[in-house]
């Protein structure tokens, strides 16, 4: 831009003020009144018009005893300057629109394995209770829901604890909003003593779980990995065998043949969490939305889970290394 400027002789140091005294100026013709709807002295008024003339090397009032004229060069650049602050008046408007206003378009990641328990909800009561917000939602597996936080891929994400520590960040800020226990799960069959033990070896908790009854001998069939946690609910719900699921999971459907094998056997507890950037652009619309998806798992805290574990401490948190 400034090299524009240079080309055709307009100086960078041209200041918006100096725009607003040469419209009012050849609006009213008179120099003392033009100074008193701008609120300064004429001598004020006259000077910076000299200043801007001697910068520009153009007359642009020609000054009589009735008041001023404006030269072709003042009409000129009065034109200007109402376009110049007319932009920016309106891009003041617009400015304060995207930061005030309760609306606007974001994108939601989720664990794949959380969103059928965290999303129906929330999507069904979000419209009437914040109807300015636009979701879009993006489904990860893993740590790649954390990543595409960090990655700016998605505004928001919710995941648990044991995915975050995959790929710690600085500016990763994480929300603690309910609790899950992992633990070993069964159906209304009846199994036999070596029934093979299901479980998803890639996530922590579930291999932290296995490894624990391995060590105390409550493993009597083989152990056998899956890649899914709904492959390893839809093998326990068969009476295919016994597995390691959150209980979240294992229990969201209502009617659910699935039950808690023993609260006495080893289990783990992760934590569902918020997480978003330390840099988020935080307008009121984003604020509303972080506040939304907290309620949300608050609510969920609020369902009881086996084990005796209880209810989360509400706090905040960055993840960092």
């Amino acid at each position: 831009m400034s090299s524009i400027a240079s080309r055709y002789g307009f100086p960078d140091t041209v200041e918006l003020t100096h725009l607003r005294y040469v419209r009012h100026i050849a609006r009213c013709e008179n120099m003392t009144e033009a100074a008193r709807q701008l609120g300064v002295s004429q001598p004020t008024l006259s000077n910076a018009v000299r200043l801007l003339e001697g910068r520009l090397g153009a007359t642009l009032f020609l000054r009589g005893p009735r008041g001023v004229t404006p030269t072709e060069s003042g009409r000129l650049l009065a034109r200007a300057a109402d376009e110049v602050l007319a932009v920016l008046q309106q891009a003041d408007e617009s400015l304060r629109d995207v930061e005030s206003a309760p609306s606007g378009h974001f994108t939601v990641g989720y664990h794949h394995a959380f969103g059928a328990i965290f999303l129906p909800q929330l999507m069904r009561e979000l419209p009437e209770r914040a109807p300015g917000l636009e979701l879009s939602l993006w489904e990860g597996i893993g740590p790649r829901v954390i990543d595409a936080v960090i990655d700016r891929t998605v505004h928001f994400g919710v995941d648990t604890t044991s995915g975050a520590s995959s790929r710690p960040h600085p500016d990763l800020v994480s929300v603690p909003m309910f609790r899950d226990v992992v633990c070993v799960v069964t159906s209304k069959h009846r199994l036999p003593a070596s029934a093979p033990l299901f479980h998803v070896p890639r996530i922590p908790p579930s291999a932290r779980v296995v490894a624990a009854l391995q060590a105390t001998g409550h493993v009597g069939g083989r152990v056998m990995s899956c890649g899914d946690l709904e492959l390893v609910k839809s093998l326990v719900a068969s009476g295919a065998g016994l597995g390691v699921l959150p209980w979240r999971v294992a229990s969201r459907d209502p009617g659910s043949a699935i039950r808690l094998l023993d609260p006495r056997l080893p289990f783990e507890v992760d934590v569902g969490c918020l997480f978003y950037r330390a840099d988020l652009h935080r307008t009121r619309a984003a604020m509303l939305l972080r506040d939304e998806l907290v309620r949300r798992g608050q609510q969920l805290d609020a369902v009881p889970m086996p084990c005796g574990v209880g209810p989360i401490r509400r706090s905040t948190r960055t993840v960092r290394p």
